[in-house]
């Protein structure tokens, strides 16, 4: 029973003693105009595998291409502490691509760590409890990739930006916030 207690313990309070630190730069490909049926994540993928290619290339330069649509700032805010033990810092935007495709992006981001983090967008303009946070419509976007640094998460096509209030830094076991972002519309 100690050791079950003692592992699960273990569990739950590492990450408070430990930092994740990610750098995920801007995405090439979200700059980019993608070809027809081509998703940003097979543009991102068709770009690493070419990227691992060592081959000299002896061609002629194509003929300028148009210049892509350059990303736009849909919606914007900054992460707040949740009280004085969860705290957060930094941005939160959401970008619209070229091909009408969404992309939210954390930079200069910090966040207290714990078990188990989500990134959720929720409804309500500044969630602050469980209720708030799975309001009718939130949308749960998966673990957290780090509690510190720049990072990115692609939007589901058929989410409705207009209805997002704003960007949750979630804890499941214990169903706390740890930061949120209110989000407003960039301007």
């Amino acid at each position: 029973m100690l050791v079950a207690i003692s592992v699960a313990g273990w569990f739950l309070l590492r990450p408070v003693f430990f930092d994740k630190v990610v750098d995920e730069d801007f995405p090439m490909s979200f700059n980019a105009v993608l070809p027809a049926g081509m998703t940003q994540q097979e543009a991102e993928d068709e770009m690493a595998e070419a990227a691992k290619t060592d081959k000299p290339v002896n061609e002629e330069m194509p003929e300028p291409m148009a210049s892509p649509t350059a990303p736009v700032k849909v919606k914007t805010g900054s992460f707040t502490d949740a009280d004085r033990f969860h705290k957060g810092s930094g941005s939160a935007t959401i970008y619209r691509g070229p091909d009408g495709s969404h992309l939210l992006r954390f930079e200069d981001f910090k966040v207290t760590n714990g078990p188990a983090l989500k990134v959720i967008l929720s409804p309500h303009p500044n969630a602050r409890n469980s209720a708030e946070v799975h309001l009718e419509g939130y949308v749960h976007l998966g673990d957290l990739k780090g509690n510190i640094g720049n990072q990115n998460y692609v939007l589901p096509s058929d989410l409705d930006i207009s209805t997002i209030g704003s960007v949750v830094i979630y804890c499941e076991p214990f169903s706390v916030v740890f930061s949120v972002a209110p989000l407003r519309d960039a301007g």
